[in-house]
C-alpha cells in the first residue's frame, strides 16, 4: 500500500481491514474486503472466505456462459465463410466476408486480409467496408514480425507512438491502439497475414488463436482460386497452340499445295490450248483432267476456310461472319455486326463459335432462318445465334457443344444455350476484350 492511500484510509478513521481472495477456475482474479471502524472478530477471514466462494462460483458461471456464446457466434461465423470457400466464391469477396466476420467477433471496425510484397517490404490491405489500401512494412507492425518469423504476432502504441513515415500516420489516423495478425499458409508458403485492430482497448490474450481460425479459411480460398487460375491459363495455353496450329496448316495449304495444284492446273490449261486440232481426244481428257483440278483446288480451298479462314486473319471478325452467312444453307438474318478489330483469341473463338452453331442448325435443327447478332458492351463481345428449328439440343451430348464450352470458358468468357424441344435454339456468348492480341 503506498503513502497515499494509507492516508486516505487514516482520513476515513478505519480501525480495521481484512481481504479474502477470490480464485475463479484456479487463478487469483480479484479480492473481496471488509473495513470497519472497529476491531473486526477473529473469524471475519473465514467467513468472508464463504462468500468468496459464492462469487466465484458467480463469476466461473458467467464467465462459462460468455464463452459458450462467444464460442457459438465464431463457429457460426466460420461457417458461413467456410459456405462463402465451398462455393467457389471469388476470393476478394471472401476477403471482405472474412473482414466483416471477424470485426463483428473482436467488436471493431478494423479488420483485413493483407498480401505479402516480400521484394517491396509492404503489404495489401483488402478491408472491411471493401478498401484497399498498400502498407510499407516497418519493424514495430505485427504483420512485419508475421514476415520475419511466419508465427502470429501483436503490437500496441507504443510501437508506433513516436514512429514516423506514412504507415505510422495512418495508424495514428485510424485511432488504432492494439493490433493482432496471424498468418497466411497458402500449400507450404507464407502468402500473408490475416490482421484485426482495435481502436478502443488491447485485444484480448486469446485474439491470435481466434484469428487463426479464419486464416485456414482464407487459405483454403486462395488455394482454391490459384488452381483455377492455373487450369484457366493451360485452357487457354491448349485453346492458343490450337489455334496457332491451324494458322499453320491454312499457310502451308494456302502457299503450298494450293498454289501447286493452281500451277499445275494452268499448264494443263496451256497444253490443252496448244494441241493439234486432230488430237481431240487427248485435248478432251486434259480439259477435263484441269476441271478436275480446279474442283479439288476449290474444295481444298473450303477445308482451308474452316481450318482457319484467311478473311478472319486479314478483315476481322465482320467481314468473317459475312463471308459464313453468304455460305450458309438455311438463310441468314445478320442483325449486328462488329467491323473493328478485336483481339485475336476473341476474334477465333467468336468466329468457331458461330461456325459451329451454324453447322448444327444446318444439320440437324431443321431450321428455316437463323438470326445472328454481335455487339461490344461493357468491354465484352455479346455472339446471339437463333434459329427456328426443331430444338433438343443437348450440350451434355454434342461434343462439338462441349469444345466450344471449352474455348470460350477458356477466355474467361460464358455460354448459354436454349434448346426447347420444338422452339428452335438459342445460344448467346460472352467473351471478355481484354486478351491481349497476339497478331504476327
Amino acid at each position: 500500500m503506498d503513502d497515499a492511500d494509507a492516508e486516505a484510509l487514516r482520513r476515513q478513521r478505519l480501525l480495521s481491514q481484512v481481504g479474502s481472495p477470490i480464485v475463479v477456475e484456479g487463478r487469483l482474479w480479484g479480492a473481496m474486503t471488509v473495513n470497519a471502524y472497529e476491531e473486526l472478530p477473529r473469524d471475519t477471514e473465514e467467513r468472508l472466505e464463504k462468500f468468496t466462494e459464492l462469487v466465484a462460483t458467480a463469476i466461473a458461471n458467467s464467465d462459462s456462459r460468455g464463452a459458450v456464446a462467444r464460442l457459438a457466434n465464431e463457429q457460426a461465423a466460420l461457417r458461413r465463410v467456410a459456405t462463402l470457400v465451398a462455393q467457389g466464391t471469388p476470393q476478394v469477396e471472401v476477403f471482405w466476408a472474412v473482414g466483416e466476420e471477424v470485426s463483428r467477433l473482436f467488436g471493431t471496425d478494423q479488420a483485413a486480409v493483407g498480401k505479402f510484397d516480400p521484394e517491396d517490404r509492404s503489404i495489401d490491405l483488402v478491408g472491411l467496408g471493401r478498401t484497399h489500401e498498400r502498407w510499407e512494412l516497418q519493424d514495430w507492425m505485427a504483420s512485419a514480425e508475421v514476415l520475419r518469423t511466419g508465427r502470429s504476432a501483436r503490437a500496441d502504441a507504443k510501437g508506433w507512438a513516436a514512429a514516423e513515415g506514412p504507415t505510422a500516420e495512418r495508424i495514428r489516423e485510424l485511432g488504432l491502439v492494439s493490433t493482432v495478425a496471424s498468418p497466411i499458409v497458402v500449400e507450404g508458403r507464407l502468402w500473408g497475414a490475416m490482421l484485426v485492430a482495435s481502436t478502443a482497448v488491447l485485444l484480448p490474450p486469446d485474439a491470435e488463436a481466434r484469428l487463426e481460425k479464419f486464416t485456414e479459411l482464407v487459405a483454403t480460398a486462395i488455394a482454391n482460386a490459384e488452381s483455377k487460375s492455373e487450369v484457366a491459363a493451360s485452357r487457354a495455353r491448349i485453346v492458343a497452340a490450337s489455334d496457332e496450329a491451324r494458322r499453320r496448316i491454312e499457310r502451308d495449304l494456302h502457299d503450298g499445295a494450293q498454289q501447286r495444284l493452281v500451277s499445275l492446273g494452268l499448264e494443263l490449261r496451256m497444253a490443252e490450248s496448244t494441241l493439234p486440232p486432230e488430237l481431240d481426244e487427248p485435248r478432251r481428257t486434259i480439259g477435263r483432267i484441269a476441271h478436275d483440278l480446279h474442283e479439288t483446288v476449290e474444295d481444298l480451298r473450303e477445308i482451308s476456310r474452316g481450318i482457319h479462314p484467311a478473311v478472319l486473319a486479314e478483315g476481322g471478325l465482320g467481314p468473317a461472319m459475312r463471308a459464313l452467312a453468304r455460305r450458309s444453307a438455311i438463310p441468314i438474318e445478320l442483325q449486328a455486326v462488329v467491323d473493328e478489330r478485336l483481339p485475336e483469341p476473341i476474334e477465333v473463338a467468336a468466329y468457331f463459335v458461330a461456325s459451329e452453331a451454324l453447322t448444327n442448325a444446318a444439320r440437324h435443327a431443321d431450321a428455316s432462318n437463323i438470326e445472328l447478332s454481335l455487339a461490344t458492351s461493357n468491354g465484352s463481345l455479346l455472339l446471339s445465334i437463333r434459329d427456328d428449328g426443331v430444338g433438343g439440343a443437348d450440350p451434355a451430348r454434342g461434343s462439338g457443344l462441349v469444345g466450344l464450352r471449352d474455348r470460350v470458358e477458356a477466355l474467361g468468357g460464358t455460354i448459354e444455350i436454349e434448346s426447347a424441344p420444338g422452339e428452335g435454339t438459342s445460344l448467346v456468348v460472352t467473351l471478355p476484350l481484354d486478351a491481349e492480341p497476339t497478331r504476327e
